[in-house]
C-alpha cells in the first residue's frame, strides 16, 4: 500500500464522538462522492461512489451512527452505496444543508454550508472527509506534496480558507477541468495530519522525514568533502608541475633558501597536506606560511613562462 492509502485507512477508522463533527465529515464525503440517480418511477436515489474501500466503510459507519440509516451496496458494483428511501435521502440533504429552507437543492459542486463547519473541531472533520475522497500525498521518503482535488474554484477556495485558518500555507492551482489545493512543505503536511488526527501516519511521516534529511545531510557532506579533495589534488598537481618546470629550466640554486627548501619538500611529498608540508620544513612552518611560499613559487613559474 502507498503512504497515501495508509493515511486514508487510519482516517477511515477515526469516528468523531460529536454528531455535529460527524455531519461535517459526511457533508464533505457527500459533496465529493455523492450523486443523484433518477429512477424510472420518478424517485431519486442517493449514490455514494468511490473506489476506495476505506471510504465506503466510513460511509456505512457515518450513515448508521449519524442518521440511523443502513445503506446497501449497488448490485454488480462494489464501489457504490445507495440510499433509496425518500425520507432518508431528504433527511440527509436537510441535515447537510444541501437543501435550503426554501427547498432549493444547492448541488454537490457548491461549497459546504459554513454553518456545518463554524467550529474548529468540525473543520478538522471536514478536512478529514475531503482527504478521504479527494486527497493524495506523495511518499515522504521521496518528496513532500499533498493535494486535494476539487471540481470547482469555489470548493477549492473554501478548503484553502480552512487550511489558512489553521495557519497552513495552502495554494490553489487549476489543472485541466479541476482545481487543486496543495501543500508542499513537510512541516505543513505534518500539521495537516495532526489536524485530521492521523497521529500514527504523522509519526511514520516524521520518521521517514528524519531518515531522508539525515541521508541528504550525509550526501551534502560527502559531496563537500569530495569537492575539497578534488580541489586539493588539483592545487597540488599544479604546484608540482610549476616546481618541476622551475627545477629543469630555472634551477633550484637560483631560488631563495626558503623557497628552495619548500620546492624540495613538495616534490618529496606530493600527497601531503599544507599542514604536513609545514612539519617537514626546518624550522616547521604553519599552513599560511606554506601556502605563501607555494604561491610565491607559482608566481615565479608564471613569470618565467612569460
Amino acid at each position: 500500500m502507498s503512504f497515501s492509502s495508509d493515511v486514508k485507512e487510519e482516517l477511515a477508522k477515526h469516528i468523531s464522538p460529536a454528531r455535529h463533527c460527524q455531519i461535517a465529515e459526511f457533508a464533505a464525503i457527500l459533496h465529493f462522492c455523492g450523486r443523484i440517480k433518477r429512477q424510472n418511477d420518478g424517485s431519486n436515489v442517493l449514490l455514494l461512489e468511490t473506489e476506495n474501500e476505506a471510504v465506503l466503510r466510513k460511509c456505512f459507519t457515518l450513515l448508521r451512527k449519524t442518521f440511523n440509516i443502513e445503506a446497501v451496496g449497488s448490485e454488480g458494483n462494489d464501489s457504490i452505496l445507495q440510499i433509496t428511501d425518500r425520507e432518508d435521502v431528504w433527511n440527509i440533504f436537510k441535515t447537510t444543508r444541501l437543501i435550503g429552507d426554501d427547498g432549493t437543492f444547492h448541488g454537490f459542486t457548491e461549497p459546504v454550508s459554513p454553518i456545518l463547519i463554524k467550529n474548529a473541531c468540525c473543520k478538522r472533520s471536514f478536512l478529514r472527509g475531503v482527504f478521504l475522497c479527494a486527497g493524495s500525498m506523495s511518499d515522504p521518503a521521496k518528496g513532500y506534496h499533498l493535494e486535494l482535488v476539487t471540481g470547482t474554484e469555489k470548493q477549492a477556495g473554501q478548503i484553502q480558507q480552512i487550511l489558512w485558518d489553521f495557519e497552513l500555507d495552502a495554494k490553489v492551482i487549476p489543472r485541466k477541468k479541476y482545481f487543486v489545493v496543495y501543500l508542499k512543505e513537510g512541516s505543513n503536511i505534518v500539521d495537516f495530519l495532526n489536524i485530521c488526527e492521523a497521529h500514527v501516519s504523522l509519526m511514520n511521516f516524521e520518521n521517514l522525514r528524519i531518515v531522508k534529511e539525515m541521508r541528504n545531510s550525509i550526501n551534502r557532506r560527502v559531496n563537500c568533502e569530495a569537492a575539497n579533495i578534488t580541489k586539493t589534488v588539483n592545487a597540488a598537481a599544479k604546484q608540482i608541475a610549476d616546481i618541476t618546470m622551475l627545477q629543469k629550466t630555472y634551477g633550484f640554486e637560483n631560488l631563495p633558501e626558503n623557497l628552495r627548501e619548500m620546492a624540495e619538500v613538495r616534490l618529496e611529498h606530493p600527497d601531503a597536506t599544507l599542514k604536513e608540508l609545514g612539519q617537514y620544513l626546518n624550522p616547521p612552518v604553519g599552513k599560511s606560511g606554506v601556502n605563501h611560499r607555494l604561491r610565491k613559487l607559482s608566481e615565479i613559474a608564471e613569470e618565467f613562462k612569460k
